[in-house]
């Protein structure tokens, strides 16, 4: 059984975690504190959310010092201690690297800006026009040009997201040697995971030029076939040279080819990569700030896409449901609240029994859901009150912008970890920095003593990944494709067959299963009480369950 195939990767969201000194927000010994938590879950790495150090214009995601810890989270000696007691449970740390951009605070960015010329090498500056306008047209993925003023020069710095996030120049060995040193950095210090923050857009051309396609450079920068070259140098360099170690990009608007690319293990290059295409079927044209419902026949189209592209190109996928910048996926794919708990496990079940590495974002194994608030003061993320104002402006009324941003905020899945009913839900002492939501009702202690628990059912999902060989590393084949509101597939390998079947609806619905399947078929796991395989089977509101044969 392949170690790749037994992994399964938690995601932290430090601030939101665990408080352990009483300040609203969650910090490092607030994690050690809840290991014996992940431990018990069984998951295998634990994925941290930038905790450098950050003016935190982007959450964390606009660095000012690669190798230091924040304060706001504790201090190296505190992240040491994790890295140690993790250890002792089997459990390794996966560090966030944003690598396309410093924060304009970091050192070299300041550097730049006094004048030194081998700094201002770093970044991307350019003369802006002789009539005025930026050196190209491109777009910022947050809005407005992708184009800020350098100083007191004539010159531009280019930033695909934020101003104060200065893209990185990697055609600069000087650059790259840098942002290898700080990987060696941290794995000298036991980190054995790297999560590199949109890496496929690292690969700039030199020469610069307007967007002829009204994309606003997006086809320009993302995917080029120099991304490779610099990811398997990196490899080389660094965590290439550590066995037990693993990495994913963060790949936006990628295409299966590519994510097979990188993730090939012939390429040495990533062990796996994120794509994001199935989270984005409720937006209505793409447009992440509508409300609209969801299209289910995108989303099996995209799972199967994906599922079978990456294992015919040798590529291995990075699954998840929900993150740090998503609302939870309860809210979005399960329509009536009754059945949230079952469908919650359906949405488990199409993670955890597929090809590639299950990614579990904290909450979701207790059923965490998106938090009721009744005005957009209490949301924190700047993005969602920007988009607030954004949506009065195009001529909604409050109250439709306001139900849009309560679908999609980002906040949704920020509010802080729910552990008990007492004051705070146990996370902190002290008002968190962003409000409590539904914890009376959805807690750890509650779901542990519940005969019904889901974290009971994640703990399942995750020993037989770890203990079933066609879990791990089988083949993957559609089924039951024209069947209505079902995602079903089977795993195959060495002649043992696992057939999973879920069903996105709440009316009931039939399929007909094969002789050979009745006959040998034994179930292994299920969201509902487990009825008999029989030649057609009737399946309640989301009921899913994996038959082995």
């Amino acid at each position: 059984m392949s170690e790749l195939g037994k992994h399964v990767v938690y995601q932290v969201y430090p601030k939101s975690f665990q408080d352990s000194n009483g300040d609203g927000i969650g910090d490092l010994p607030g994690i050690i504190q809840r290991l014996p938590y992940l431990a018990k879950l069984g998951v295998t790495m634990i994925w941290l959310n930038p905790v450098f150090p950050s003016p935190q214009n982007d959450n964390g995601y606009d660095i000012s010092d690669y190798t230091a810890i924040d304060p706001l989270f504790g201090t190296m000696t505190d992240f040491e201690n994790l890295v140690k007691e993790a250890k002792t449970y089997h459990m390794g740390i996966m560090l966030d690297m944003v690598f396309n951009h410093t924060s304009t605070d970091h050192t070299w960015f300041q550097k730049a800006l006094a004048g030194d010329q081998k700094y201002q090498d770093y970044y991307y500056l350019r003369p802006y026009r002789d009539d005025g306008h930026e050196p190209t047209n491109w777009v910022s993925k947050f809005g407005g040009s992708a184009w800020a003023k350098f100083g007191d020069t004539n010159l531009a710095y280019l930033h695909l997201y934020d101003p104060t996030q200065a893209d990185l120049n990697w055609h600069n060995p000087a650059v790259r040697q840098e942002l290898y040193d700080v990987l060696n950095f941290w794995l000298a210090k036991g980190v054995r995971g790297f999560r590199f923050d949109v890496i496929n857009v690292i690969g700039k051309s030199e020469v610069l030029v307007d967007d002829e396609t009204d994309n606003g450079g997006k086809f320009l920068y993302t995917d080029t076939p120099i991304v490779q070259d610099y990811i398997q140098e990196m490899n080389a360099a660094t965590f290439g040279k550590y066995p037990d170690v693993i990495t994913v990009g963060e790949l936006s608007s990628t295409t299966v080819q590519n994510t097979a690319a990188y993730t090939n293990p012939d390429n040495k290059a990533l062990s796996m990569g994120f794509n994001f295409h199935h989270l984005k079927v409720d937006y209505d044209h793409g447009n992440k700030w509508t409300k609209v419902p969801y299209d289910f026949e995108s989303l099996r189209h995209i799972w199967h896409e994906w599922s079978q592209g990456l294992m015919e190109n040798h590529g291995w996928p990075a699954w998840f449901w929900n993150n740090h910048d998503q609302p939870r996926a309860i809210n979005r794919f399960i329509k009536t609240p009754k059945y949230y708990r079952v469908g919650a496990k359906m949405l488990a079940m199409l993670v955890h029994l597929n090809r590639g590495t299950p990614y579990v974002y904290m909450g979701e194994e207790i059923g965490m859901i998106d938090p009721t608030y009744h005005k957009i003061e209490t949301y924190v993320d700047v993005e969602s009150k920007n988009a607030y104002h954004m949506l009065l402006e195009q001529g909604l009324t409050k109250q439709q912008a306001f139900e849009i941003v309560q679908t999609k905020s980002r906040d949704n899945s920020r509010v802080p970890m729910q552990w008990c009913n007492e004051a705070y839900a146990g996370f902190s002492t002290h008002e968190p920095w962003l409000q409590n939501a539904n914890y009376e009702q959805i807690n750890v202690a509650q779901d542990e003593k519940s005969a019904d628990s889901l974290y009971v059912f994640y703990q399942d999902l995750i020993r037989l990944r770890q203990e079933n060989e066609v879990i791990a590393d089988g083949d993957y084949t559609p089924k039951y494709e024209k069947s209505e509101e079902i995602i079903a597939f089977e795993r195959q390998l060495a002649g043992k067959h696992i057939l999973v079947v879920t069903h996105f609806g709440e009316t009931p619905v039939s399929i007909s299963i094969s002789d050979e399947i009745v006959k040998n078929g034994q179930v292994l796991v299920t969201n509902y009480p487990a009825q008999p395989v029989s030649g057609k089977m009737l399946l309640k509101p989301y009921e899913s369950f994996a038959i082995a044969y």
